[in-house]
């Protein structure tokens, strides 16, 4: 194997933690503008965001690539895991505080100063739950979700955290980078998605994987062609398109646990028949 195959994982690692570097640069911008300058502002935010989807992608590629080539090694996924944590970590943390939480126009008094609060706190939280989701990953071997899919399947145990920080960049990017200060209930909401994200990625549910899908087999045909349509859609309606897909692979996990926990309760006894004497 050539040594070009031996470092072209590592750099689309390097990549990744470009990305990331770039987006917190973007936003420590942003926030820097001033209300006058609002439009630019958003239009910085998107920008910051979408370094966080081009992140995905690249994070994608460098382990496909490291197992296609057989140039999987230690220093590899200490080095991808370093990157995942500042590019799906740190820099998500802070756009969804200075996109969203920072915004938040709370009602005044005691309980808008401890709304506030609370959005640093979750902020905090969704960072730490993030370096924990990635620790985990990394000293577990073959872990096993809470509930089981089907056998031969490869799944994560809980939100990985790549799509976590991709639903945040979707929603500011559907935004498109606008800040939310006009309806305080908005900034509820955004504070209530950075609290469920970080529960996903150290919980112990199921998500798809998606590494046993390899487009070089004949029957990925179909494959193939979704993920041609895809690029289509995201290249020119990338706003609802990348905001859809998010939110359905974040809320497929959920789905499948509460699906599961409904089948799983007991069927309620019959009721004794009386005979009419």
């Amino acid at each position: 194997m050539g040594r070009g195959a031996q470092v072209l994982p590592s750099v689309f690692t390097a990549g990744t933690l470009f990305c990331g570097f770039y987006s917190m640069m973007k936003t420590l911008q942003a926030i820097a503008l001033g209300p006058e300058r609002a439009a630019e502002a958003a239009t910085t935010f998107d920008v910051a965001a979408l370094a966080i989807g081009v992140a995905v992608f690249t994070d994608g590629m460098d382990g496909r690539i490291a197992r296609l080539t057989n140039q999987v090694s230690e220093f590899g996924k200490e080095l991808d895991s370093l990157a995942d944590m500042i590019t799906f970590g740190l820099a998500p943390a802070l756009l969804a505080f200075g996109w969203g939480i920072r915004s938040i126009q709370p009602p005044s008094g005691a309980l808008g100063e401890h709304l506030t609060r609370l959005g640093y706190f979750l902020a905090f939280v969704y960072t730490v739950c993030g370096a924990a989701r990635l620790a985990r990953f990394n000293v577990q071997r073959n872990p096993v979700p809470k509930n089981p899919g089907r056998s031969g399947r490869k799944y994560f145990v809980g939100l990985p955290i790549p799509s976590a920080a991709a639903m945040l960049g979707a929603v500011v990017h559907a935004a498109g980078g606008h800040s939310i200060r006009n309806w305080f209930p908005w900034g509820l909401l955004w504070l209530a998605l950075i609290g469920l994200l970080s529960f996903l990625m150290v919980c112990t549910w199921r998500y798809p994987s998606f590494k046993d899908l390899n487009l070089f087999q004949q029957r990925s045909r179909v494959a193939v062609v979704v993920f041609a349509m895809m690029i289509y859609l995201v290249w020119n309606f990338s706003e609802p398109v990348l905001l859809a897909a998010a939110t359905v692979y974040v809320g497929g996990g959920i789905v499948v646990r509460i699906g599961g926990l409904l089948r799983r309760r007991p069927k309620p006894l019959p009721e004794p028949q009386h005979e009419l004497r």
